[in-house]
């Protein structure tokens, strides 16, 4: 029988193997950077990063798949263990020195999320999460903060950056959201902005648009830690290509009425 356990275990290997890579590369000269799509980069460190990953987790588990941001983004593989893998998240906070980006790593099994490792590549610190087991940093366990009012929540966020047709509809939340809080923070990487509401740091996150990558292991941080992860449509299935909020119980109830109103 599989223990999730170990796909945590094998996870954080192959996030520790990148995230030593990602510190040990200067960030390439600016003609180097790839331009996926409007605002979205890519260089050879995340493609390097990503194949040590592949390599590490394949070893791990034999007969596992990988879905990767970089390598194999439109992969739809059938297997018992499915990685879900983004070698760097936040990527344009490392080409410009901006010290908040990480290796985020989920692995699905039988279809549900089993285990996830988010490694902070800079502070090299490390969430980890199995289901049923918890939310964890560096071994020591977290949870979602007891915050219940608006006025002292510390809100996280994500700007639309590759989708300038849906800041139409996001800068009215974004006010709203600015009004009825403490503050609201925009660092650049959603996988550690999902970690922070785990561990309490944020009361609660939303953004318009987002990759199963980018999110995977976050959401399983945040759900063991005893938050709510949902599309803004409220559906718990949020590893699709689309919209999340996230949050402690009270603040995700809050902020899905703000959204939903505007």
């Amino acid at each position: 029988m599989r223990n999730n356990n170990d796909l945590v275990a094998c996870a954080e290997r192959a996030a520790a193997r990148a995230a030593q890579f990602v510190r040990a590369s200067r960030p390439p000269d600016p003609r180097e950077w790839t331009e996926k799509t409007q605002h979205d980069f890519v260089t050879a460190v995340d493609r390097q990063a990503e194949s040590l990953i592949t390599e590490t987790l394949l070893a791990g588990v034999p007969g596992s798949a990988i879905v990767g941001e970089e390598l194999t983004p439109g992969a739809r593989p059938i297997a018992d263990v499915v990685w879900i893998v983004d070698p760097l998240d936040g990527t344009t906070n490392f080409l410009h020195g901006y010290p908040q980006y990480a290796v985020s790593i989920a692995a699905v099994a039988d279809g549900e999320l089993a285990a996830g490792v988010v490694h902070d590549v800079t502070r090299d610190i490390v969430f980890s999460a199995a289901r049923d087991a918890g939310a964890f940093l560096d071994g020591n366990a977290i949870h979602v903060s007891a915050v219940t009012h608006p006025p002292h929540a510390l809100v996280g966020t994500g700007y639309p950056f590759k989708r300038l047709d849906l800041l139409e509809r996001y800068l009215p939340q974004f006010a709203a959201v600015v009004q009825g809080t403490s503050g609201v923070r925009r660092a650049g990487s959603a996988a550690l902005d999902l970690a922070d509401v785990a561990a309490g740091r944020f009361d609660a996150f939303w953004e318009l648009s987002l990759a199963p990558w980018d999110v995977a292991a976050g959401v399983l941080l945040v759900r063991e830690a005893g938050g709510i992860v949902t599309t803004l449509a409220g559906d718990a299935d949020v590893l699709q290509h689309g919209s999340i909020v996230a949050g402690n119980p009270a603040m995700h109830a809050w902020l899905m009425g703000v959204l939903s109103a505007l």
